[in-house]
């Protein structure tokens, strides 16, 4: 069932919990990630980024997310991420997303303040929540090689009070794509952003990060991670496997073998962000 991302974070709130947001380029990815969620019992957030539109491209992709949320037996927001231009988060409004993200973190506070201040304006009459980002997360988001600018805990306090929105991305040693190194958060900043944010915190560049950090995270204030790469090299490496073993293999079963290994991959994210069960029998290698 299709319903808001300020409410699945309210409830993760409550619970001391995260919410998967995971993105999906394709058939199997939103069939992959809707099936953990069902599997799990537990809600989730499709979404998909701007930049992956050549390779995804919005008006194709959009009616499939929203079709696939309004099916599922869980509670499943959909949500445009690192949009880019006024004009595409009033697309995605309009194709029924739940909630958006216009990605100002480049310019300066003040502009990005203002530029969220009008995106929230155009949600409010959508009944859509707004998330933004300040700091600069590093990594690559398909716009090229971008160094982290770590998030100052007093420009998120502006930021909150001036603009009211739903969910602050932050940038604490996160980063997009596959990480060069083991990534190394610094939990100091997180605190001290979480101590004077009431606002749910956003983990962006989670695909890399230790399943134990993810608790940590978790433990102060996060309650969204985005999952991306993890999956998509999971598409990749299914993909490379299979077809070495069997090159007359039909399109279906690879499609339903690349559908089941999203959905594994899914619901392994989701056992960790549920917060409950012990990490000790898990196998993070396993998933990329």
């Amino acid at each position: 069932m299709i319903c808001s991302m300020k409410e699945l974070l309210f409830e993760a709130e409550a619970q001391n919990r995260a919410v998967g947001a995971f993105s999906v380029y394709s058939m199997e990815t939103v069939k992959g990630v809707i099936a953990a969620a069902e599997q799990m019992d537990t809600p989730v957030i499709l979404q998909i980024a701007e930049s992956r539109f050549p390779y995804a491209p919005l008006e194709l992709m959009a009616p499939m997310m929203v079709e696939a949320a309004r099916k599922a037996q869980v509670k499943v927001a959909v949500h445009l991420d690192h949009g880019l231009h006024m004009e595409t988060i009033r697309q995605a409004l309009d194709y029924g997303f739940t909630s958006v993200m216009l990605d100002a973190s480049k310019y300066p506070l003040p502009e990005n303040i203002h530029m969220t201040q009008e995106v929230i304006r155009l949600a409010a009459s959508y009944h859509a929540a707004v998330e933004a980002e300040i700091g600069c997360i590093g990594g690559n988001e398909g716009m090229g090689d971008v160094e982290i600018s770590y998030t100052r805990p007093e420009e998120a306090e502006r930021f909150v009070q001036e603009t009211k929105v739903d969910a602050l991305a932050v940038a604490i040693g996160n980063a997009h794509g596959n990480y060069r190194e083991d990534p190394h958060l610094h939990f100091q900043i997180l605190e001290e952003i979480h101590r004077r944010v009431q606002t749910p915190l956003v983990l962006h560049g989670g695909s890399g990060i230790s399943f134990a950090d993810f608790r940590k995270t978790m433990l102060r204030g996060m309650r969204k991670i985005n999952i991306a790469t993890a999956n998509l090299n999971t598409l990749v490496s299914t993909s490379r496997e299979t077809l070495s073993k069997n090159n007359h293999i039909s399109y279906f079963d690879l499609s339903r073998q690349m559908t089941q290994q999203v959905c594994t991959c899914t619901k392994t994210h989701i056992y960790v962000f549920n917060g409950q069960g012990s990490l000790d029998h898990i196998k993070e290698e396993a998933l990329c």
